[in-house]
């Protein structure tokens, strides 16, 4: 899709974002004081926590750093986190391998087909399938992997009598709605508990909750609007693209025989997620632990997929390859917390913020924290990226203004439902690219499922402050 208008809308890419960012912070450091708050280890039914004691900031001499910081400090930050560096390598190897297998589609495609050669059960098509999207954005973090669907669910949302906007509302918004309230999402959930000092994957009652009601909205917005448009197909912003596209015939499911090695391979990925879920609450599974499940989940799927080792291999590699540009990302966010944790004004900015938001209520100050998440993912739209830049901050704000870390991971988390409407977003431009779905005409229909969804995670953030204390 080209549209001339966006141009204006164009960003530098991430890393130079986060680079810039680096640079001001090392500028910063040479200005503000240096300072430390007293830190005390808690005890928590997972192990002791190194905690923040509000009131106890005080000055030191002043540390300046060199320029050499701009340098060093991305070194000391592929150190810092070469754990979580090892982890991402290998979660980017082991879902490029079930894509591979074909798998994923080969599932939808079959659902697709049963649902839709059955016309009683149409009404079923979009909640069911949207709520497998949004399992996939829940659970492993789908994202860029809707946008082949688009190419699949136009034609057939056409042919039931919807618009193109329909055809990709059903899996990238389903995925978006999964993927902001995340229960398992290792991109998002996993990265940012970790770097926050929580249990892996705590806090999962909750979240499921909200997984429950975020992509129940979603999808009757979407439901609503396919009644509506198909009522008075006038009504769709795209009514003009959809006439002057040539007929294309709905995808053919019914081709798809069934066959042995997919359904083992769903059969092993399922398997595996369960396996995750009991790690992780009986056994206590940490990072190194669920990295060594999905390397080996990786290479199982790959053979059950017939891929051969050979295979494997090389798509493992393409996998991991695929998330270079978000471990450098990483690696560079973590150095911002390097300057500033060795100038010693760290503490100082925390001294600052917690200052200006403290006098609020504090569930505002959860809302709050949203709205500032919101603003950077504009910027920094990789989830990952952004956890590894803001949860070091929001993480020790968040001991000293009285709300727990893990509200200031969901905090982080909610800001997601907001990135189907970024220009920025290369998933959303390439949603749109695929379907040749203007921006500035889905921007407007998601406008206001974007102002529910903004007001849905305010209401989500009162609970964890006000009525149960989550950690």
């Amino acid at each position: 899709m080209s549209n001339p208008s966006l141009k204006r809308f164009a960003m530098p890419h991430t890393l130079v974002v986060v680079m810039a960012l680096v640079i001001l912070v090392l500028v910063a450091s040479w200005l503000l004081p240096s300072g430390e708050y007293q830190r005390v280890r808690v005890a928590t039914s997972e192990g002791a926590r190194l905690v923040t004691v509000a009131g106890t900031y005080h000055e030191v001499p002043k540390v300046y750093l060199g320029p050499q910081m701009v340098l060093e400090s991305p070194i000391k930050g592929f150190l810092d986190g070469a754990l979580l560096i090892c982890f991402l390598l290998v979660i980017g190897g082991a879902f490029a391998i079930f894509q591979e297998t074909g798998a994923v589609e080969f599932g939808i495609r079959r659902l697709t087909h049963a649902i839709g050669r059955r016309p009683y059960l149409n009404g079923l098509l979009i909640p069911v399938l949207m709520v497998i999207f949004s399992l996939g954005g829940g659970i492993f973090g789908m994202a860029e992997e809707t946008i082949p669907f688009v190419l699949i669910f136009i034609p057939l949302a056409r042919s039931l009598g919807y618009d193109s906007i329909v055809g990709a509302a059903i899996p990238y918004l389903g995925s978006a709605a999964g993927f902001a309230a995340a229960f398992f999402n290792p991109f998002t959930v996993g990265i940012s508990q970790s770097i926050a000092g929580l249990p892996l994957y705590s806090g999962l009652g909750y979240r499921l909750v909200s997984w429950v009601i975020g992509t129940a909205v979603v999808t009757a917005y979407v439901v609503w609007y396919a009644a509506r448009v198909k009522r008075n197909p006038e009504l769709s912003p795209v009514r003009d693209i959809d006439l002057a596209r040539e007929a294309a015939a709905p995808a053919d499911a019914s081709r798809d025989a069934w066959d042995a090695r997919h359904v083992a391979t769903l059969v092993l990925f399922v398997a595996s997620m369960g396996l995750l879920v009991v790690g992780v609450l009986k056994w206590k599974w940490y990072i190194d632990q669920i990295a060594q499940l999905f390397l080996g989940m990786g290479i199982a799927l790959g053979l059950a997929g017939g891929l051969g080792p050979s295979r494997i291999a090389r798509t493992f590699v393409a996998g991991a390859k695929d998330m270079v540009g978000v471990v450098f990302i990483v690696a560079c966010a973590r150095a911002l917390l390097v300057i500033a944790q060795e100038a010693k004004v760290l503490d100082t900015m925390l001294a600052f913020a917690s200052s200006g938001v403290s006098l609020l209520p504090r569930a505002v100050i959860a809302q709050v924290m949203f709205l500032v998440q919101c603003v950077i993912n504009f910027f920094i739209h990789s989830g990952t990226a952004q956890a590894a830049l803001t949860m070091p901050v929001m993480s020790p704000l968040a001991d000293l203004v009285g709300i727990s870390r893990q509200t200031a991971v969901y905090a982080y988390q909610l800001c997601e439902f907001i990135n189907p409407i970024l220009p920025t977003s290369a998933v959303t431009m390439g949603v749109l690219g695929a379907g040749k779905i203007p921006w500035d005409r889905w921007a407007r229909w998601f406008l206001p499922l974007m102002l529910i969804l903004v007001v849905l995670s305010f209401l989500l953030l009162i609970p964890p402050v006000l009525l149960f204390n989550w950690q």
